[in-house]
């Protein structure tokens, strides 16, 4: 893989030529920075900045007032190879609180490896609907111990309003949730994204994960997509690179709350 180059593609489609990601959000491109601009139970923040030091200062104040003005909590996502190099400094400096970093990580479906069934005992079962949806927020709150109000109003709304957008599943222990995941994709841009997979303290190291993020490739490769992106922590990057992915830079939230 080309690192430099697939970066470059990723930073032109998801980033720069950035798509709302739902029903209730729209992107708007000022000056040097491209934002999402959401609901209350959306999300709402920068995806794309091309600043440069004499500039930065005056642009992150410009979108605190923006959003401040709204009334919105925005998130300011940050990669290793953005400009100027300090832009996570100047962000704190404004006020702004970073959370963990993460790595992002691009697979080629064609090299990816996936045949990684579920464990004995663990059966898939796909989300079309609104008790599916409670399924997954339940796992994300139990699994991540934060609230799940605004996954599960995202997601609903995504397989009612467009459900080409996103492919989401659960992994069940008899009937007991464990595990759940979502894949959301991007029409007309060669990328889709996985995100979520929670999976319980309880039911971790049994290989659920690796089945969650190969039914999700199979599902890109179904649909024509030929990269698949994680923004990934570092307990899950192992399992990813065993998988075939390859960690291409590092990508960092910085939150500003009104």
């Amino acid at each position: 893989m080309d690192h430099a180059a697939i970066l470059a593609l990723y930073d032109r489609d998801m980033r720069e030529g950035a798509q709302p990601d739902g029903p209730d959000a729209r992107v708007e491109r000022t000056g040097g920075v491209v934002r999402q601009v959401s609901s209350d139970q959306g999300w709402n923040g920068v995806v794309w900045s091309d600043l440069d030091a004499a500039g930065a200062d005056a642009a992150i104040a410009e979108q605190i007032a923006y959003f401040t003005a709204l009334g919105r909590e925005f998130e300011w996502k940050v990669y290793g190879h953005d400009l100027p190099v300090d832009l996570g400094k100047r962000l704190r400096a404004a006020g702004f609180t970073p959370l963990p970093e993460e790595t992002l990580m691009i697979g080629e479906v064609a090299d990816l490896t996936l045949d990684a069934d579920p464990p004995e005992g663990i059966r898939l079962l796909p989300v079309t609907d609104r008790a599916g949806v409670d399924l997954v927020a339940d796992v994300h709150e139990k699994a991540f111990g934060t609230d799940s109000s605004r996954l599960r109003h995202q997601l609903l709304a995504r397989l009612t309003d467009d459900p080409d957008s996103v492919v989401a599943v659960v992994a069940l222990a008899g009937d007991i949730p464990v595990s759940a995941a979502r894949m959301e994709m991007v029409p007309g841009t060669r990328f889709a994204g996985l995100w979520g997979g929670g999976t319980l303290e309880e039911w971790r190291g049994r290989g659920i994960y690796r089945a969650l993020v190969a039914h999700r490739a199979r599902a890109a490769v179904d649909r024509g997509y030929r990269y698949l992106q994680v923004d990934a922590l570092s307990t899950s990057r192992p399992v990813l690179e065993r998988l075939g992915f390859q960690a291409l830079t590092t990508t960092t939230p910085y939150v500003y709350v009104p």
